[in-house]
């Protein structure tokens, strides 16, 4: 029994009292005081509103450690519960926010957790989301004996401690990500010798401002429109849906944006951000706001979405002017902003590269489970990015292999992942049987396992315990059957090459052991001078299964003939590029196993736990007359 379970059964065995919340507490909301933005002073205390701080001021209200609800505005989470925000020390709150603090008989820090458990939306009335005031003092609350709530206080104090501790570090995972992302995307986007500058009043077909539509002509439904501000606070990069709509009668003179269309907000409040623009790739008519320029042209458009997103765009937009403390800028700006223009086949694959790589910093937003899943997407994605080529009547183009000598003099500037990127332009196609012998495993079974004897790989321990490589065994076999035994140097491939299905069959290991290791039947045994951990990653990737199926045969059991293996086709790049190529995976394919066991699993559990044991705990059998 633990000692909640102790406590429970000494002190109220029979259930505890329920009470209004305005007995349980010190509800201040008559001291609260809003201040408008206009009106406030700078400073160093919080001011708080529905939703926690909304900024710093220079004076404070209360002083002290007290509990924040939001009242309205976006005043419910997901789950129906209200916005509960713990605030210490001298602080300044307006009438958006209950405040309360202790009073004598139930703990402030319980108050905290339980009130996040009370499913306020039978309480919320009309299109604005509003706690009143006396609603929220007629809160249900049950109090339990002061013993019980410190000891669930306790509990549960220790769950969003070691929770917030983990969430930091992934927060700081997440900061660092989003900065390889930017130092890459500028990296790949930066000027080239091959590639033309160009500048935007070169490819606009038109440019144009958009006509003014205010906060207060926003409806629910209506034609989809962008205000200025939204581009700043709302939009990424790129988007599809309009978040706002309003009524055609609203705008007099009205500009429509459409399908591929760059939007720049050319007011704003800093010089660092201002132009910030975004590529519109959904497929509605909609309305451009004032302090809106929209640019048409027949670019790809997540390309110059991305493109306008660099440093190097940015220190060009800068030069706006300021007046009365807010910086503009201008559709004659915005002509001279000068940027890479590739080919648009090589705008498509820059804008895929960077579109994937920006998902996966931004989407752990949706939550961690995804992270584990999103890494595994990256890894996967690049993997199979990095050995890809680009065919043409089955050779590289001759401008591919003129970008890859042009990237080797580039190597001591650029990062591995944006030279590898830059590679998938430039692999040189060949048969595997050009480049290597295959031949048959031999015939040991299952039966010749030894506890001593020489290593050896069955081919079913492809499916079930080898990945890209392995330096031992799992499994023995007497002198006298490895004498007999077909035999796979260190560095050859292993291939099982019978299964059950046809996305299987093929499994492959590289031996990197130290000694020659036999290898049963339904197998290949490929012997190269390549890096076999290289080879071993292209078998693993989707390319090779596109081929593979195409040389399966088989009903209830799928085989690929040995001899038919040489007909594949490899990307293959020089030694050096493979070694490469090989540590980038092999970091992403460490990263990924240890993110997958690690700290978002961690996290997850530690919240599912939290919720289940705060639900628990703050579940009581009301007391009865």
């Amino acid at each position: 029994m633990s000692k909640l379970d102790e406590l429970m059964q000494e002190l109220c065995p029979d259930g505890v009292e329920f009470y209004p919340l305005e007995q349980c507490c010190q509800i201040l909301d008559r001291k609260r005081k809003p201040v408008t933005k206009a009106a406030r002073e700078h400073g160093e205390y919080p001011y708080y509103g529905a939703n926690g701080i909304q900024d710093y001021v220079s004076d404070y209200i209360f002083d002290g450690t007290f509990i924040l609800v939001g009242e309205d505005g976006s005043v419910i989470t997901p789950n129906g519960t209200p916005v509960v925000t713990w605030a210490e020390g001298k602080i300044w709150v307006n009438n958006h926010a209950h405040i309360i603090e202790e009073t004598e008989g139930v703990l402030l820090r319980y108050l905290f957790h339980y009130l996040q458990t009370v499913d306020v939306t039978p309480l919320i009335h009309g299109n604005i989301p509003k706690l009143t005031g006396g609603d929220f003092k007629a809160l249900s609350i049950p109090v339990p004996p002061l013993e019980v709530q410190r000891e669930i206080v306790r509990i549960l104090d220790n769950f969003t401690e070691l929770t917030a501790e983990l969430t930091a570090e992934l927060t700081a995972e997440l900061t660092a990500r989003k900065k390889q992302y930017e130092y890459y995307r500028d990296e790949l986007l930066k000027p080239k010798v091959d590639i033309p500058m160009v500048h935007l009043k070169d490819i606009a077909t038109d440019i144009y401002r958009g006509a003014g539509i205010k906060r207060d002509q926003i409806t629910e439904d209506g034609i989809p429109c962008v205000r200025y501000g939204e581009i700043y606070t709302t939009y990424n990069t790129w988007f599809d849906t309009c978040v706002s709509h309003t009524m055609l009668e609203n705008v007099q003179t009205p500009k429509y944006f459409e399908h591929g269309d760059i939007l720049f907000a050319i007011t704003g409040e800093s010089v660092e951000d201002i132009a910030k623009s975004v590529a519109y790739v959904g497929h509605e008519k909609c309305l451009a706001g004032g302090d809106i320029v929209v640019m048409k042209h027949n670019q790809n458009p997540k390309y110059l979405a991305h493109v306008l997103a660099t440093q190097a765009s940015r220190d060009q937009k800068s030069k706006g002017k300021v007046k009365s403390k807010v910086v503009h800028s201008s559709v004659p700006s915005i002509e001279q902003i000068v940027i890479p223009l590739p080919p648009l086949d090589v705008q498509e694959r820059y804008a895929n590269v960077l579109d994937n790589f920006e998902t996966i910093c931004n989407n752990l937003n949706i939550g961690l489970p995804a992270e584990i899943e999103a890494r595994q997407k990256q890894y996967e994605y690049y993997r199979d990015l990095l050995l890809t080529f680009a065919e043409s009547g089955g050779r590289i183009a001759q401008t591919d292999r003129q970008t890859d000598r042009q990237t080797d003099r580039q190597t001591d500037r650029q990062t591995g992942l944006i030279k590898l990127i830059q590679y998938v332009f430039g692999y040189a196609p060949v048969a595997l049987s050009e480049i290597a012998t295959i031949s048959r495993g031999g015939n040991f079974q299952k039966k010749d396992f030894t506890a001593t004897g020489r290593p050896c790989i069955h081919y079913g321990q492809m499916y079930t315990h080898f990945g890209v490589s392995a330096t031992k065994s799992l499994t023995r076999v007497s002198d006298d059957i490895f004498a007999k035994s077909k035999i796979a140097e260190p560095g050859d491939i292993v291939m099982a090459v019978t299964s059950e299905n046809v996305e299987d069959v093929c499994k492959c290991v590289a031996w990197l052991g130290n000694e020659a290791v036999a290898v049963s039947g339904h197998t290949a045994i490929i012997h190269h001078d390549q890096n076999p951990k290289y080879l071993s990653y292209y078998f693993h990737s989707s390319m090779f299964a596109a081929q593979k199926q195409k040389l399966a045969h088989g009903t209830k059991v799928i085989e690929v003939t040995p001899s038919k293996l040489g007909d594949i086709i490899i990307p293959l790049p020089s030694m050096e590029k493979q070694n490469q190529i090989v540590a980038i995976l092999d970091r992403f394919d460490t990263l990924c196993n240890d993110i997958s066991e690690g700290l978002p699993a961690e996290i997850e559990a530690r919240r599912k736990q939290y919720e289940y044991y705060r639900d628990k705990l703050l579940t009581f059998k009301e007391k009865t007359a």
